[in-house]
């Protein structure tokens, strides 16, 4: 399951198969929620694999969830990928605020919940002026970074990069959920095509997913759970 780590820490989809993940430490991961179930924050918890090599499920059907125990094969997993090719800066939709911009590509949203409360929501605040005062600028600022397929992102200037967190390259597996990947690893797509590398981004590992590798929230429709 685990070998000498390599010079450089990537992750290779295989065809219908599991993902390879090579010089990345793998990590449990969960939300920290309100007393109403909202997820404010991320919880690091145990180490299940060094940075060596590992083969971690992405069908769903594995009986040693996160790893890969050759259950594919079994189920005849379809893991044609059908997550888009182009770039984050061609697909997001630009919400302009007060004193900053935050942008947003659907397609990689997995429904965290990290992006609203009971009392509002990154767009509300947007939309109606709040970024204009310190504390909500400051929240919607915290709600796009623990955003974790980096759906979501934000600029203080709209002519300036996005500012993001300092992220170390690592796989979480997130409760009941897809792999977190941080710190701009390089994915190799098994069909070959381009994939760009960001700060955060989440790959599906219930099987579900229409935009493969990438999660699309289906886990909850599947009722995905790895305990």
């Amino acid at each position: 399951m685990s070998s000498e780590a390599p010079s450089a820490p990537s992750i290779t989809v295989t065809p219908h198969g599991p993902y390879l993940v090579r010089g990345l430490p793998v990590r449990r991961q969960g939300p920290v929620e309100s007393e109403h179930g909202e997820p404010l924050t991320w919880r690091p918890r145990e180490t299940v694999a060094g940075p060596g090599t590992a083969a971690l499920c992405r069908c769903g059907a594995s009986g040693s969830k996160p790893f890969c125990d050759g259950s594919h094969t079994r189920a005849a997993f379809d893991g044609t990928e059908g997550a888009p090719t182009s770039t984050y800066d061609e697909r997001a939709t630009i919400y302009p605020g007060t004193r900053m911009v935050v942008r947003d590509d659907r397609s990689l949203c997995e429904h965290a919940g990290f992006c609203g409360t009971r009392a509002s929501t990154v767009w509300k605040m947007l939309r109606d002026g709040s970024t204009a005062d310190t504390t909500a600028r400051s929240l919607v600022m915290a709600m796009v970074e623990r955003c974790p397929s980096g759906a979501l992102t934000y600029r203080v200037d709209p002519e300036e990069a996005d500012i993001e967190p300092a992220l170390a390259p690592a796989v979480a597996v997130l409760d009941d959920g897809p792999l977190l990947v941080t710190g701009g690893v390089t994915v190799a797509r098994a069909d070959g095509a381009a994939f760009e590398a960001r700060n955060r981004m989440t790959l599906c590992r219930c099987g579900a997913s229409d935009t493969k590798p990438l999660c699309d929230g289906s886990h909850r429709r599947a009722g995905f759970e790895d305990h």
